[in-house]
């Protein structure tokens, strides 16, 4: 029973991985919005039923790539040792997927990830729907934040800032894996960034840039 449960599922992602190359290819081409759900099934050769029944809309097709880190950021504030912040916990976790170089941060030169990313650069539905992403990230984050912090708007202002800093860092990863630095090439200014980045909430940033009186 165990074998064929395991033989199912990777059917199943056999041809979700098939339906996702089949779009990413043909968007490539033509573009996302000259691209039917029709014309994906058929290079897929699936029906368009069984695309419905693996992504909801055609922008998951893409998006859904990405989905699986949307509760990451919560469970890390939620596991977290005895002594650390939620900010310990983000930044340990960023520091960590720099060094696996996982897309997530941006710093991925994989070409399939390279291939997603630019399709998604030159779509604007397709950015929108990984920017819906980011934001079901930051409000699981809430809700985690929440749990421990008198007051929910504390733990909305928390959030935003942390998921604030951990999408400028990905994209700058992401624009400079695009303009042809190598992921190990950018491992370094990456990491300098990002300890940079949390250590301006750590500190906090209230009295920064206080404009001089120039008369």
């Amino acid at each position: 029973m165990d074998t064929e449960l395991g033989l199912r599922e990777r059917k199943k992602l056999a041809t979700r991985h098939k339906i996702l190359q089949a779009a990413l290819e043909l968007f490539e081409k033509r573009g996302f919005d000259d691209v039917s759900v029709a014309e994906i099934a058929e290079a897929a050769e699936v029906s368009k039923v069984t695309v419905f029944n693996y992504f909801s809309t055609k922008e998951n097709i893409i998006s859904d790539v990405g989905a699986d880190h949307i509760r990451e950021y919560a469970d890390e504030v939620r596991a977290r040792k005895p002594g650390r912040t939620p900010l310990d916990a983000i930044r340990d976790n960023h520091l960590r997927g720099l060094e696996k170089r996982e897309p997530h941060t941006g710093l991925s030169d994989d070409p399939f990830v390279l291939r997603i990313h630019k399709v998604v650069r030159d779509n604007p539905p397709l950015m929108a729907a990984f920017m819906k992403n980011g934001v079901l990230a930051e409000h699981a984050l809430v809700e985690a934040l929440a749990e421990e912090s008198a007051s929910e708007f504390s733990a909305q202002v928390m959030a935003s800032q942390l998921m604030g800093v951990r999408h400028v860092l990905c994209r700058q990863n992401i624009h400079r894996i695009l303009s042809g630095t190598s992921a190990d090439d950018s491992y370094e200014e990456a990491v300098g960034e990002a300890k940079h980045a949390f250590k301006l909430l750590e500190r906090g940033f209230g009295r920064l840039m206080k404009k001089r009186d120039e008369s």
